[in-house]
């Protein structure tokens, strides 16, 4: 006969302690957290040429995108999913193999109250094509405006309801609390960049309160279409190295240049730890620290002394209850844009004093692009592998030092060290900031 965990809340004290137990990806890099691991450390590149719509006219030509996806491997009706977007696919996917490694897929000796979601997810499915095609056809050019009536019988006429519906930003969590029974708790935030790194602290604080027990949490985006390819051209953020496009995301090279776009989804599974140990999960490792600020300065620019990263990533030291010198290992934002790099660089040296000389540093943004709203999760699932497998994964494209990136940024090759906690850092537009520490698990 099964038994059921409730765990109401402890009249204690003691904060109630997080761990994951379970992991899934679907990036540019691999469909598995295992092949994602490995192909970092083997130094791989996912950007090449855009395939998915013509970028030949654009200042940027290529990106990172997820290569021969096939939901139908995931899941039993891909039909369910077929007005989803991107983002609600890649998600499914990675939350699937999650909840698998947790053996959570078919467990009804869990409460589903108490199992909530709170996602990182960025925006759905963009019908491109017949938006342009309507638009033109509604088109006044003697008012140089469009005929909104005209345009309102077309969209009523030809748009798919279902299409429209997948551009809320709620779709996503809201489909994998629908699909997998999660009836708990349920959130979705976009903080741009730093979003899945903000969805996965903030689970771990439900949890710690008592509020869930089990959370599935991390991010799912895709801007690889024509809007989100013209924003940030016209922001001047994206890396314009057409020729090598596989060099072009250098971060922390002088040479620098702009980020890669990239896409795909991260899920983890944070439970509470009592919860974890009497079903016998497995326990992969410890969310102990979650730093969050934001820089109050500009939209897209992080504030050039640093102020909302360093408090950031003390609050995450702070948290839990570690000295920098402590950390063995930083995933870093790392997104190859001047500005950031050099603020980022500057952060850990104001938090970590001499010790971040002899901390190893490197971004996966270099590989795998730059994930937006999924790229804070996939990230801390690459720092847990670290402390699972004792092999730091590299920064690739470093060739020319910066006098202003001064720290050891594993250049190029991965590097063996055993590491038992790892800072994870997210800094997205609107100054947001959020600093995940991630520990190995002891009872």
């Amino acid at each position: 006969m099964g038994f059921l965990f409730t765990s109401p809340y402890l009249e204690s004290n003691m904060r109630r302690r997080v761990v994951i137990t379970g992991m899934g990806a679907i990036t540019p890099l691999g469909h598995t957290v295992a092949d994602v691991y490995q192909n970092q450390l083997e130094g791989k590149s996912g950007v090449g040429p855009i395939t998915i719509f013509d970028a030949s006219k654009f200042p940027t030509k290529f990106a990172s995108e997820v290569k021969g996806f096939d939901l139908s491997k995931y899941v039993s009706d891909p039909e369910r999913w077929a007005d989803s977007g991107a983002n609600s696919r890649f998600a499914a996917a990675a939350a699937r193999q999650a909840l698998e490694d947790a053996g959570l897929l078919d467990n009804s000796r869990i409460d589903r109250t108490r199992f909530g979601v709170y996602l990182g997810a960025g925006e759905g499915i963009q019908d491109f094509p017949y938006l342009i095609w309507l638009t033109s056809q509604c088109y006044q050019a003697d008012k140089g405006a469009v005929d909104t009536a005209k345009f309102a019988e077309g969209g009523l006429k030809h748009f798919h309801p279902g299409r429209e519906y997948e551009q809320e930003l709620h779709t996503a969590p809201a489909h994998l609390a629908d699909y997998f029974d999660l009836q708990g708790p349920n959130y979705n935030c976009l903080t741009a960049c730093a979003a899945s790194s903000q969805a996965l602290g903030e689970a771990a604080e439900l949890i710690r309160l008592g509020e869930a027990d089990l959370m599935l949490s991390g991010g799912a985006h895709s801007m690889i279409h024509p809007f989100g390819v013209t924003g940030f051209n016209l922001l001047t953020a994206l890396s314009t190295n057409n020729d090598a496009p596989a060099q072009a995301s250098r971060p922390f090279d002088k040479d620098r240049d702009g980020f890669v776009l990239g896409e795909g989804a991260g899920m983890l599974v944070l439970e509470e730890l009592e919860h974890a140990k009497k079903r016998g999960a497995t326990i992969y490792a410890e969310l102990t620290g979650y730093g969050s600020t934001c820089d109050a300065f500009r939209i897209t620019d992080s504030h050039p002394e640093g102020r909302g990263a360093i408090a950031c990533i003390q609050g995450a030291l702070d948290d839990a209850k570690l000295p920098a010198s402590s950390v063995g290992y930083i995933n870093a934002h790392g997104t190859s844009t001047q500005v950031n790099d050099k603020v980022e660089s500057l952060a850990i040296k104001k938090v970590f004093g001499p010790a971040a000389y002899q901390t190893p540093v490197s971004s996966s943004k270099s590989m795998l692009g730059h994930l937006i709203a999924a790229a804070g999760a996939v990230e801390l699932i690459t720092g847990i592998m670290v402390i699972q497998k004792g092999v730091m994964p590299p920064t690739i494209n470093y060739e020319n030092a910066d006098p202003e990136c001064d720290l050891d940024y594993i250049p190029n090759r991965a590097r063996p060290k055993k590491v038992d906690h790892v800072l994870s850092n997210s800094f997205g537009f609107g100054g947001q900031n959020i600093s995940l520490v991630v520990s190995r698990y002891s009872a």
